[in-house]
């Protein structure tokens, strides 16, 4: 079996592009879909998920808020839980993000090089409705466990208005579904901008294993 250098490795890191020039080999072996990118952007989505899924995420960060599509008095308990399960959903989102980030290759590389959050977009411009599908039902899920569809079909069977507005558990799930995926990417984009900032410790700090003494 052939094992990297560490000069080798730091060399191809290290290279014009960045991580472009690491031989084919290395990059077979080191198992990073190409260039290192699909470790510094698994590391990217682990960690925004991770923060995501904390209890009141959803909430603490006015950028990334879910709003309820309907307004009244009577909703603070289920806008609180509707961004408990956005939260819930992030949290459980993990494998659906990497089956995206190892569909990665090499041809998408130079793109995604050029720009800090370019492995970020990449997954939003060509994964997005895939992930879409994938999050619904888990957001779905969550709502439900949660209570939010049996509190929504209560405030429905009292204010009439909501049903003339076309308002259903369907259009719920796919308003927190929409929004919460926004925040998820939002996210990501911030935490593959902090990884790129040292994208030789961000990729190797986990591949000491595969250097040769």
């Amino acid at each position: 079996m052939t094992y990297l250098t560490r000069r080798t490795l730091i060399a191809g890191l290290t290279a014009s592009s960045g991580l472009a020039l690491l031989p084919s080999a290395a990059r077979a072996q080191l198992g990073l879909g190409g260039l290192g990118l699909s470790s510094i952007l698994g590391k990217a989505t682990d960690s925004a998920l991770d923060k995501l899924a904390q209890p009141g995420a959803f909430y603490d960060d006015e950028d990334i808020r879910v709003g309820l599509p309907i307004v009244g008095a009577e909703l603070d308990k289920l806008f609180a839980r509707e961004l408990d399960a956005a939260g819930i959903a992030a949290g459980e989102a993990k494998p659906s993000f990497r089956e995206a980030i190892d569909n990665l290759s090499f041809s998408d590389a130079p793109d995604i090089i050029k720009q800090d959050d370019g492995g970020t977009q990449y997954l939003r411009r060509s994964s997005n409705d895939a992930l879409h599908a994938k999050l619904q039902p888990l957001v779905d899920n969550a709502l439900e466990s949660l209570g939010v569809y049996s509190t929504f079909d209560s405030l429905a069977e009292k204010h009439s208005f909501i049903r003339r507005a076309g308002l259903d558990r369907e259009s719920i799930n796919t308003s927190v579904t929409d929004q919460g995926l926004d925040g998820i990417f939002s996210y990501i984009g911030n935490e593959e901008r902090e990884f790129r900032k040292d994208p030789i410790g961000g990729v190797t700090k986990s591949l000491g294993d595969l250097f040769d003494r």
